[in-house]
């Protein structure tokens, strides 16, 4: 009998460790809340097909669908990587104002052999970071069980897969997550996302708009946004 109540003891204990865990981390919510995500949404202007399809409630849903977003770190790391995420998305979308990119090229890379684009299917930019490329839509189609390769329109269509699309390229696809986190800076985040076109000088215009964003967001956040601004 004593080991049983031993065993209950210890199983208590480390579900109220866990819980006191979660609770001192926070929740992403805490960080971005409804008011931020408005205030973000205010500055898209009117007509914008963003104002009515991307939603608070959609992003929250996608966030808990990956857990280390935002919670893994300290208090100030995930306001930071919070932040870090909404600059990008910002300058993406133009405030959120924008749920496909203007230029609508075919982005169709043919030598992808595993994930082959499908006929009649273009691959330009959709959702929050305008997931582009037939490699990017089969692979996130993939990792959230959504046939995104046949069909890339449901990225533009559904407002919860956009926002998943948008954090499975944060924390599983590239380096974004990982670099905010562990101390590589803003500027590795631009690296990670258009590195090729705007950063070591190809277009400074765009990176500062990135930072920009993030320090004005750190600021709303109440940290220091750190180094490594730029790429």
């Amino acid at each position: 009998m004593a080991t049983h109540f031993r065993v209950n003891v210890i199983f208590l204990w480390l579900a109220f460790a866990l819980s006191a865990l979660s609770i001192c981390r926070g929740a992403v919510s805490d960080i971005a809340t409804q008011d931020f995500f408005n205030g973000i949404l205010s500055a898209a202007t009117d007509g914008c097909a963003g104002k009515t399809f991307y939603t608070y409630t959609d992003f929250i849903n996608a966030a808990n669908s990956f857990s280390s977003f935002g919670t893994t770190g300290t208090s100030d790391d995930n306001k930071r990587e919070i932040a870090a995420f909404f600059a990008n998305v910002a300058h993406e979308t133009t405030n959120l104002c924008y749920v496909e990119e203007i230029d609508k090229s075919d982005y169709c890379d043919s030598s992808n052999t595993q994930y082959p684009c499908a006929s009649g299917q273009q691959y330009y930019g959709r959702g929050p970071l305008q997931l582009t490329g037939n490699a990017n839509y089969g692979a996130a189609g993939t990792y959230l069980s959504a046939d995104l390769l046949n069909n890339p329109g449901l990225v533009a269509q559904d407002d919860l897969t956009s926002w998943k699309t948008a954090l499975w390229f944060w924390n599983v696809n590239s380096n974004c997550h990982t670099a905010i986190t562990s101390g590589q800076g803003f500027g590795a985040t631009i690296q990670a996302i258009n590195g090729a076109i705007e950063c070591n000088g190809g277009n400074p215009d765009e990176v500062n708009d990135r930072i920009s964003h993030y320090t004005n967001y750190c600021s709303q956040f109440g940290v220091d946004p750190g180094s490594n601004l730029s790429c």
